[in-house]
Formats: structure tokens, sequence, C-alpha cells
């Protein structure tokens, strides 16, 4: 792919600097006096930049959100290490405002898709898996509820920033090691960093290595049109055992060139195996119902990126970055399925997504409190998927099978902001940023492209009520976007495994699927406004509202289709620009000690402290009547406590948390339902430092499990209804510095 150069680029900030200790860090770094030269004591700072170097060092997780120009809440490795984790997906569950839907996280109550995932300040490559990186290799987490001009803009409901451990500043070696369980035998993992640094170069190469095991029991219930076309009712009872390992490198090296100069090579590498395998006991109800087969399913995944960041200040108020990326993720899969004793249906396929970024940023330090930036941003993607599908060693349908379908994606950004602090108490963001979006979906078909250009304004304002900045309001106005996913545009039928023969045609709750090329992105309009008020030993308290009016909603929608791969209509669920969409909310935060939360309560000087939040959200669909006309997945509210001991006489730390969602109704169109049971997840620890470099952690995940419901029906009286158990996860785990 040819690519073009669209304009210069500038970055500025505490999100762009991968690894750095704060955002005074990041400004001692890139913001250098006013008058200095190439000789370190001309580029010593004035008194301002030697105030915020002195904050850099001592900031904490609240120091850094407090001083954010937008809002940002700020994650480290007291976090990260509390629980014990074995994987980044478990630190997210426990993180205001965040819920999950299986390994992918959800900002306020939107599906995956409209919150961003980034990797140090990039988007995620395809495939990255949160549940299979270890939180040793994390640095922090950062969570914004907004975009910003410099990053890419489809972040609707918001953005997380997985920022890995940076190269150290003197030798290190930490060793960790963990015995988990779940289900029928232990799991093992661990992770092993290595760090050095030699004059002008840093190396840090952390290295991890993972298991898992689960099971899920599952109890599926249908009443729906069966194999006869018929009503018919069946219940199945079913297991469902899953395992497998892999590996995670994360080697990053720095090179100082000079005081102005320096290069960074930073590569991920995560790779694994997976098994699974299914098995059901059937009871026919009623009539001839379409049942699951048991079936046996193998495969393995390899995602890989490697980044390349030069910075130069060429001068005391100039600083350029020019960053270049490749990006490869593959996966494979066969599976078969047994029926009546007999092998029956074979799934044999592979998929690979590649990717090539490049940017580039200048900055221009207008004075010491404010500053310009402009950039630009290139991404090429394509996605190449193949998959061959045969029924008692037939072809399923014979011109599909077999036949590589592709998608492709080629983005061009330009963007600008201004970050300035206007005085002691107010201080704006200003950003616009131009995408170009051209996608282009070859099957069996002639290609079908598409191109959209999407132009995000954002303002971000932030005012002090006094000039430490403990009680302050920030307000946003902001256009983000959702593209569609390079899967969702490709023109391939699916056909659902429950009705596979196309000479008959099967039901509205077992559609066949199928991609759309057609589809554009959606485009959001969004109006926060929070007020934080941090407390004088350490405590934080937050209430923010948001609104989004999304234009181009995308959802999936079920009709009777006359199709090429059957000689009667079938049901197919397709993704469609559905319709208009609202969604707004309030989100309260408080966390800090119980003495300083409870005056007069509680004692000031115990050790505990205390953290909770509760977000309410509403949304409706304009093209479906209410009162359930939800967004697709957004429960009504979600509730998260929390707590942590450290004792007195002990050189232990124990604490626990609580996150819960409400059971909910989606209506999905005008004649389908969505119930959603409620869920709960209770996890506790218990830490014991042995010494200051040596500790051992005892956590259990998902106490007093609830059993997961879901029940889709129609408004003709057919229903599927599927109960899952809950399981606790327990681990045990060691850390050593070395």
């Amino acid at each position: 792919m040819k690519k073009h150069k669209r304009g210069s680029l500038v970055w500025l900030g505490p999100l762009v600097w991968l690894g750095t200790g704060g955002i005074g860090q990041v400004c001692a770094q890139d913001v250098p006096a006013v008058g200095g030269g190439a000789e370190p004591a001309a580029r010593q700072p004035g008194g301002k930049l030697e105030r915020v170097e002195v904050l850099g060092k001592q900031a904490t997780d609240n120091d850094l959100r407090r001083r954010a120009q937008f809002a940002k809440q700020v994650y480290g490795r007291e976090e990260l290490e509390k629980y014990g984790d074995n994987n980044v997906a478990d630190v997210l569950k426990r993180l205001p405002g965040i819920t999950m839907q299986g390994s992918a996280p959800r900002m306020r109550g939107l599906g995956s898709g409209y919150t961003l995932i980034l990797l140090n300040g990039d988007p995620a490559p395809p495939g990255f898996a949160l549940d299979q990186l270890d939180p040793a290799q994390v640095e922090r987490i950062e969570v914004t509820k907004g975009p910003t001009a410099n990053q890419s803009a489809q972040a609707v409901a918001g953005a997380i920033n997985i920022i890995l451990k940076n190269a150290p500043k003197v030798s290190q070696r930490d060793l960790r090691a963990m015995l988990g369980y779940t289900v029928d035998k232990p799991t093992l993992s661990g992770s092993f960093t290595i760090g050095e640094k030699w004059d002008g170069f840093s190396l840090s190469l952390p290295i991890s290595l993972f298991q898992w095991r689960n099971r899920n029991d599952t109890v599926v219930t249908r009443m729906a049109p069966g194999v006869d076309g018929q009503a018919a009712q069946s219940a199945q009872q079913g297991q469902n055992l899953s395992w497998g390992h892999g590996i995670n490198i994360g080697p990053r090296l720095n090179w100082r060139i000079s005081d102005d100069e320096t290069l960074t090579w930073q590569s991920f590498i995560q790779k694994g195996t997976w098994l699974n395998e299914s098995s059901y006991r059937s009871q026919v109800l009623a009539g001839s119902p379409s049942l699951e087969d048991d079936g046996d399913f193998k495969g393995g995944w390899q995602n890989v990126r490697s980044n390349l960041q030069w910075v130069n200040h060429f001068s005391t108020a100039d600083r350029i970055e020019l960053k270049a990326g490749v990006s490869s993720s593959k996966g494979t899969f066969d599976g078969q399925t047994v029926r009546l004793a007999q092998p029956f249906r074979r799934t044999i396929g592979d998929n690979a997504d590649l990717s090539v970024t490049q940017s580039g940023n200048y900055n221009r330090l207008l004075n010491a409190e404010h500053s310009l930036t402009v950039g630009w941003d290139l991404e090429w993607r394509q996605r190449d998927e193949k998959r061959d599908i045969t029924e008692k060693g037939l072809p399923l349908v014979a011109e599909f099978e077999g036949q590589p379908f592709s998608a492709r994606i080629q983005r061009q950004a330009l963007f600008v902001q201004d970050e300035w602090e206007i005085n002691k108490q107010w201080s704006t963001y200003l950003g616009l940023r131009s995408e170009q979006i051209a996608s282009k979906s070859q099957g069996l078909s002639n290609p079908v492209s598409n191109t959209s250009n999407v132009v995000t304004p954002m303002v971000h304002l932030n005012y002090k009520f006094d000039a430490a900045g403990r009680d302050l309001v920030r307000a946003s106005v902001t256009r983000s976007y959702k593209a569609p996913e390079l899967s969702a545009l490709m023109a391939r039928p699916f056909i659902n495994n429950l009705f596979s023969d196309t000479t008959k045609t099967n039901t509205e709750l077992s559609p066949d699927r199928m991609g759309n090329p057609n589809l554009l992105p959606e485009l959001a309009t969004g109006l926060d406004l929070a007020l934080e008020k941090y407390l004088p030993a350490g405590g934080l308290v937050s209430v923010g509202v948001f609104y989004r009016q999304v234009d181009d909603l995308i959802r999936n929608v079920t009709g009777l289709q006359t199709v090429d791969w059957s000689g009667v209509p079938r049901w197919v669920s397709r993704p469609v620009n559905f319709s208009k969409a609202m969604t707004r909310g309030l989100e309260l935060e408080v966390k800090g000690r119980a003495g300083e939360l409870l005056p007069g309560l509680v004692d000031a000087k115990l050790p505990l402290n205390l953290r909770g939040s509760v977000n309410v959200y509403q949304s409706s669909v304009d093209a479906l009547p209410g009162p359930n006309n939800r967004l697709d997945g957004q429960q009504p509210w979600s509730g998260n406590l929390g707590f942590d001991y450290r004792f007195a006489s002990l050189p232990m730390t124990t604490g626990g948390s609580l996150a819960f969602t409400p059971g909910y109704t989606t209506q999905q169109s005008q004649s389908q339902f969505l119930d959603q049971g409620r869920a709960r997840s209770v996890d506790v620890f218990v830490q014991w430092m042995f010494s200051p470099k040596v500790s051992a952690r005892f956590a259990a995940n998902n106490l007093v499990p609830l059993d997961g419901e879901s029940r889709t029906y129609t408004s003709d009286g057919y229903f599927g209804s599927t109960v899952r158990t809950g399981r606790t996860q327990y681990s045990l785990g060691m850390e050593i510095k070395l």
C-alpha cells in the first residue's frame, strides 16, 4: 500500500511518553527551559519546571489524575498488585465504571467496541487478550472518559491505556510464581523480569508463562420450531471444559543518544494454544427439536507487535517525535462434532491480521503554561480468513468452503491540539482530529469499497476552586466514532449448527450469520461534566454525568431472507446501520482512608481504606419502541465496593471487593427480546510480607458465585434460555525481588 503523509505531527502530554513515572517527569523531560542550549548547565530548568519535576517523582495515582488536562483515572503498581491477579482482565473488573464481558472491558455499560483499548498509547493489535496479560508486565493503567486528538477518536465510551513497564534505571530481577485452581486440577503461572542499564542504554525483558483451566456447566432450554418446522421443546445439560497455556514477552530497549535525543524499541509477543471439549445430556420434551452436538475443538493464536520511537528536543521550545510499528496476529482452529456416536461436522480454518502504522508529531512550547501540537497518524490493516466446513465429509456450502475472504482498512488522520494553563484556576485542552477511513471487502463477489471522513473536535475545560486544585470541575464536549470490525465487513455466511441442512429453513432464534461490507462508522457527540474533590489525606470524591448522541448505530438485525446458499428462505442475522440512539448516565466514585471518609465514626489512624462506585445508565434506540429499547448489553446500573486493611502488629494486609449488576431486559428488534440475569463477583485477598523483597499472597475470586442466566424470546412465544454455573478461582502466589 502506498502511504500518503497528510501533515506534520506533535504530541505532548502524559499519555504519550511511554513508561514514564508521571506527568511531572514528562514535563521535566519534554519542556526545556527557554534560552537553554545543548550543554547540561544551559538546560537546567527554571523555577516552574523544577517544581514540576519534584512533584513527578512523588506523584501518587491521585496526583496524576488531578493534574491531567482531561478526565483520567490512574492505577499504578499498588492497585495492580493488590489481589495477586494473574491477568489484567481480573484487575479491570474491580475498577470503577468498568464491567467485563468475557475478557473484553466495557465502560459506561456499552459494548467492547465502544471502549478503546490502547497498548502504550497505541491501539491494541487485533486478537490482543487482556485475560492473558500478566499484571507484572504492566506499569500502570490509565482510564480516560473521552477521546483526545493525539490518539484514535474511536473512544465513544472512553479509553483504557495499558502502559507496559519501562526499562529500569538500575539492575532489576523480579520473580513471581503462582499456583491457581478453578476446576479439576491446579494451574501454574509465573513471570520473570530482567532489567539492565549500561551507560546510555537500558533494557527491560519481562517474560510470563500462564496456564488456565475452566469448566462451564450449562442448562439450555428451548421452545422453538424443530427440524420439521413444528413447535418443539428440549432441555440440554452441557459441560464445556477448556484449558490451554501461553507465553508473553515484552522486551523494551532505550537508547539515550544525547541529552536531547532518545530512541526506543518496544515489542510485545503473545503466543498460546487452547482446547475445548463439550458434551451434552439431552431431554426431548416435545416435538422434534434441533440439539447441540458433542464436540472437540483446538487451536492457537499468536500476536506480535514491534514499535520504534525517536524523540528529539532540537531546541528549548521544540520537540519532534516519530513512530513506526508493525503487528501481526494469527489464529488457527480445528473442531469436530459428533452426532449419534459418529463424526458429523468438521471445521478447519485460520485467520491473519496484519497492520502497519506510522505517525509523527511536532510540539511547540509557546510558554511555560501553553503548548501547541500538530501531527499525523497513518494505518493500514488487513484481515484474511479461510474456513472449510464439512458435514459427513461433504462441504456444507460448496461455493463458500475453503475460499479466502479478506477485508482492509486504511486510515489517515491529521490532528492539532492546544494545551493551555490559562491561570492557576483555569486550564483548557482544545483538539481537532480529521480522519479518512477507507474499507474494502473481498469475497466471492465483486469487491465492496467504502470511504468515510470523520471530523472530531474536542474541548476539555478544567476549573480549580483553589490554586492547589483540591476541588475542581471538568467539562468536555467531544466528537468520537466507532468503526466496524474487519470481521463484520466480510460477506460470508456462517450456517447455524442447529439447522445446518440448507435445504430447509431455520428459526429466528437460530439464524445464520453474515457480515455487511456496506457498514459505515457510528458517530457520537458527547458531553461530560464532573466534580472532583481531593481530600487532604489522599481521599477522593467524584460525581459525573455524561451524554452521548449516536448516529448510524450498528446493530445485528435478524430477518427472513432469500439467500444464495439455500433454495428456501433462511433467517439471517447481519450488522446494519440501524438507527440513532441516545445514552446518558450518572457516575459516583469515593475512595480514601475510612477515618477521612467517615469522620467521627472511625478512628482517623485506623489503617483501613475504603472505595466504592455507583453508575446509573439510561439509553434508547429511536427505531424501537420503549420501555426497554436500550443499547445492547447496557445494564441500568452497576456498583462496586471494596476495602483493604493493613495490620499494625503483623506484616499482613487483607482486603475484598464486591461488584454487582442487576438483571435487565433489552428489546433487540421489533419482535425479539433479551433478558439478562444479575451478575455478582466477590473477591478477597491476604498478603504476607516476609521482607521488603519477599511476599506471599492468597486470593479467591468470585466467591459465593451466582449462576448466570440469559433468555432470548420472540413476540410469538418462542424462547431460548441458558443458565451457566459460576465458579470460584483460587490462587496462591509468591513474589521475590532479587
